[in-house]
């Protein structure tokens, strides 16, 4: 029996996904023949905080099982929009809502988004069709050059790769505050690694001065921290990164500052005044003090890290201003800026960040930091309008790197679906070019321990910190990371590789997935696989606009084991990923495929109408979709 409504499915909505401010979209349904109708049906379409509006529907088309009723929508206002549609028969209202992510049914389910971006919304061509690549600046590269002005108070560590200091002090205090020394000349000098890599953008996690390792609790906006190197090597860095075709990306953390700041200066190390200092303070009117001055609003609760008034003119003004931070550091190489805990940044500050970052250039990227779906996204009671064309470009997409892990761990093919379909559906087309996937991060344990280790959520810090994978652990972790990287790799988005990922760099959470790179004792075979993947990406350029469909798995499973799916061109990429140890032969692929013809080989083993995956591998074959 077909579907009442799909929104997958042209025929029924006729443009896949979001939509743009000013476009036309028309919206079918087919109602059974034995349901008798006192009126047409409605489709009812409102925006939170407004009437909802009832569009007629017109009977478009007969058969002998049903009737098609249309009606159409020109989208006038970019936000988020809800719908479902009803009629009436017997004198009874009936309504059909969402009973999965896509199809609807009579009187069940949840109502259907309908994402309205602005028409004017581009983002940044040079990260689409790209690979980044995210460092942690202290633990990447170590160049061995002497740093002048680095605090005495740090300690410094001669022991690459030794095990992060955790334990708290004996007020039960966590300083963070020994270095292994990782710089900007040592980035620098990995560049040619990188390149070979396929990296196309470098992500840095915080570069600001600061007085712990992590450097979220920002000393001073204006200057790189002394221990990576000063603002002029930085420059130098992203000079010479651009001789490899790669971008430098920097993390903006603009919800708190570090009370061991120029701005606060709680420990007296700067001699300016702060705001813990004097309320005479420039800066005092940036915080938002309780019991002047030890109590203070604070991220979280971590009187480290005081928060700060975003939308404060002043604080605005230093950050967003023509000669503000954000400027700045654009003008030293920057190409953007990820945004750190965007859902606590106010609406008011991201649209004035946004304008300051696209005067500067359009070409220039803002990422938000987002956990979840960001297009329906609300965060104190606020309904958040992070990719309707004013705000972000792209956000950290933590869906598709659950939606990755779970599924080569063993989980629902359907799963893994709706939850990959759910983002492309909600999220406007130009930021789905640029969605930054992964599957780890600074602040998550490494995909190989979540693959191959125990779980490590109800373990002591004690255990994670010398908790390593056995030999048969690690093997079994590497060749999952093998299937996750590939997905990662292939679905829409671009991919970010967290340093020493590729490497078999192994760690459970905070601070021990933030180890050193393993320079020396690297997994070379592991480095290969994923340079192919870049190459593999860069030879196919449906990988740079290429929307994408599920192939194998959408009505019937094939094979649980196997994830398909195309990415949609003039000849469309059709791509196979087995999570499984064993190889996989799919007969007849014409069959299992009937919209499509003209079958090639593009990567991996096709031959005999057949498509082979070896273990935790991929094969890319191209088609022609015939509808």
């Amino acid at each position: 029996m077909r579907p009442i409504y799909d929104t997958w499915n042209l025929n029924y909505k006729s443009i896949f996904g979001a939509v743009k401010q000013g476009e036309t979209c028309n919206f079918s349904i087919r109602l059974p023949k034995n349901i008798n109708l006192d009126f047409p049906p409605v489709l009812v379409l409102f925006r939170t905080g407004f009437k909802e509006r009832f569009l007629n529907m017109e009977l478009m088309e007969e058969t002998d099982e049903d009737r098609v009723y249309t009606t159409s929508y020109t989208a006038r206002y970019s936000d988020v929009h809800y719908y479902y549609f009803s009629y009436t028969s017997g004198g009874i209202r009936h309504y059909i809502k969402k009973i999965n992510c896509h199809e609807g049914n009579i009187d069940f389910g949840d109502l259907f988004q309908l994402t309205v971006y602005a028409k004017d919304y581009e983002t940044p061509d040079f990260l689409k069709g790209g690979v980044m690549y995210q460092i942690f600046p202290d633990r990447f590269c170590k160049s061995g050059k002497v740093h002048e002005n680095v605090p005495k108070d740090r300690v410094i560590r001669d022991d690459w790769g030794g095990t992060p200091l955790y334990k708290p002090d004996e007020n039960g205090h966590v300083w963070n505050n020994d270095y292994f020394g990782g710089d900007f000349a040592g980035i620098q000098s990995k560049l040619g690694y990188l390149k070979d890599l396929g990296v196309t953008c470098i992500y840095l996690n915080p570069i600001f001065e600061s007085h712990e390792n992590h450097r979220y609790n920002t000393a001073d906006y204006m200057k790189a921290d002394p221990l990576l190197g000063t603002n002029d090597e930085f420059e130098e860095l992203c000079t010479e990164a651009k001789k490899y075709g790669i971008s430098v990306i920097l993390d903006g953390v603009f919800s708190h500052t570090g009370a061991d700041s120029v701005y606060f200066n709680k420990f007296n190390r700067y001699e300016n005044k702060g705001a813990y200092n004097s309320k005479d303070s420039e800066y005092y009117e940036w915080y938002s003090f309780i019991n002047y001055p030890n109590e203070y609003e604070a991220w979280w609760g971590i009187d480290t890290l005081p928060n700060v008034w975003e939308n404060n003119e002043n604080y605005t003004e230093f950050i967003c201003g023509e000669e503000g931070v954000l400027s700045y550091w654009l003008s030293k190489g920057a190409a953007g800026y990820r945004l750190d805990v965007a859902d606590e940044l106010p609406d008011q500050f991201l649209n004035n960040l946004r304008k300051c970052v696209k005067n500067y250039s359009k070409d220039k990227i803002v990422i938000g930091e987002v956990w979840e779906d960001a297009s329906s996204k609300e965060s104190y009671g606020v309904k958040r309008r992070y990719l309707l064309g004013d705000q972000l470009d792209s956000v950290m997409n933590y869906p598709f790197r659950e939606a990755i892990i779970n599924y080569v761990k063993g989980g629902n093919v359907k799963y893994f679906i709706y939850s990959v379909m759910t983002i492309i559906e909600n999220y406007p087309k130009p930021t789905v070019d640029v969605l930054m996937n992964f599957v780890s991060t600074h602040d998550i344990e490494r995909a190989i321990n979540r693959l191959g280790g125990e779980n490590c959520d109800d373990k002591s810090k004690d255990w994670m910190a010398e908790k390593y994978l056995n030999e048969h652990q690690y093997n079994q972790g590497k060749n999952l990371l093998k299937a996750a990287m590939a997905l990662m790799f292939f679905l829409p988005g671009v991919p970010s590789i967290y340093y020493g990922d590729e490497a078999g760099l192994q760690g459970y959470k905070d601070p021990f997935n933030r180890r050193c790179y393993p320079w020396g004792n690297e997994d070379k075979e592991l480095i290969e696989f994923v340079s192919e993947l870049s190459r593999v990406r860069k030879s196919i350029p449906n990988m740079k606009y290429g929307r994408t469909y599920f192939t194998l798995n959408d009505n019937e499973i094939v094979d649980e084991r196997v994830i398909s799916f195309t990415r949609q061109g003039d000849t469309d990429a059709i791509v196979f990923v087995n999570r499984s140890g064993d190889d996989i032969v799919l007969e007849n692929i014409d069959k299992l495929m009937p919209r499509f013809k003209d079958f090639d080989k593009m990567y991996g083993e096709f031959e005999n109408n057949s498509v082979t995956i070896k273990p935790y591998g991929y094969t890319i074959i191209s088609a022609k979709f015939t509808g």
